[in-house]
């Protein structure tokens, strides 16, 4: 556990080879943890994997907490982090919300970032915030839209953003949890291609984290003020190479953010996965980023990712 300061502890975990070359894993959510299941991308004779649990999730500590929790708290919880282990550049590798941190990350210290693999992109933009939220991804979902639609009141459901935030800030534990639920299924039911239909409650701690802070982010944009936004800061890693992995039917981040942000990104490479959707767990998806740490271990001639 690792002192961050605000009274935030967070967890962090080292494996792989210790003098291979570093890379931080940046789970999604915001709120979902890291697990075990994301050391598998890369081979550990190669590479010094870092692992770590954002603030308020996981195993970190004070759980579901949002005060002093913003994406510039966690991108200077990564300077830390690197610092800490005497580590001078690292590889970066996340996927939707981890994709995002990963950006801004490598906007703010480029000189920190050697390569970033991404998958399932996404912006913090308005328009993917309203696809998922305002009822977009609900056209090919009715019945699981209707139940989270539901949840709120109809003098309020112009803004399910705010709606949830309320319930999930209520300060009454029944409320919160039962609205934490719905939050978290609405997303997890999307995640994969092969899904069809709500996976079953999970447990109360993980769906409390993870809603409350998705929530507080997305509430808050990112927490992004004007000339902050991804898209607009690309020059910044024009020269950094980059891979995006990204499942032609991904429902929770549609594939146009990947296309947009590879058209201003001389440095990238855009692999379009066909029947994938947005889960790590994909069997396509997977597949190319275990290529692609392989191809950035070797460290071969030319285009990393090409």
């Amino acid at each position: 556990m690792v002192d961050v300061g605000d009274g935030h502890r967070i967890y962090v975990e080292q494996c792989g080879n210790p003098d291979g070359k570093p890379v931080v894993v940046l789970h999604g959510g915001p709120g979902g943890g890291c697990s075990p299941a994301m050391r598998r991308y890369f081979d550990p004779a190669v590479w010094r994997i870092i692992l770590f649990d954002q603030r308020g999730c996981g195993r970190s500590r004070p759980h579901a907490a949002v005060e002093a929790n913003t994406t510039w708290h966690l991108v200077a919880d990564m300077e830390q982090i690197r610092e800490m282990l005497g580590i001078d550049r690292w590889a970066l590798f996340g996927g939707s919300w981890g994709a995002t941190l990963a950006l801004i990350y490598a906007q703010t210290h480029p000189e920190r970032a050697a390569a970033l693999i991404l998958r399932g992109v996404f912006l913090m933009t308005e328009p993917e915030l309203h696809w998922f939220y305002g009822g977009g991804a609900g056209q090919f979902w009715p019945e699981l839209w209707e139940r989270f639609v539901s949840m709120i009141p109809e003098a309020e459901r112009d803004d399910l953003i705010a709606a949830y935030h309320r319930r999930l800030f209520s300060g009454d534990g029944g409320v919160e949890l039962r609205h934490a639920r719905v939050w978290a299924a609405w997303e997890n039911a999307l995640a994969s291609i092969d899904n069809d239909g709500p996976l079953g409650e999970g447990p109360a701690e993980y769906a409390r984290a993870f809603a409350r802070l998705e929530n507080h982010y997305f509430h808050n944009r990112g927490f992004l003020a004007p000339g902050q936004g991804i898209l607009e800061r690309m020059d910044r890693i024009a020269r950094i190479p980059g891979l995006i992995v990204q499942g032609r039917y991904d429902m929770i981040c549609p594939p146009a953010g990947a296309h947009r942000l590879a058209s201003l990104w001389p440095a990238v490479t855009l692999r379009m996965i066909p029947r994938a959707g947005h889960a790590l767990s994909e069997p396509g998806i997977s597949a190319e980023l275990v290529r692609a740490t392989d191809a950035l271990g070797r460290g071969n001639d030319g285009p990393i990712f090409g």
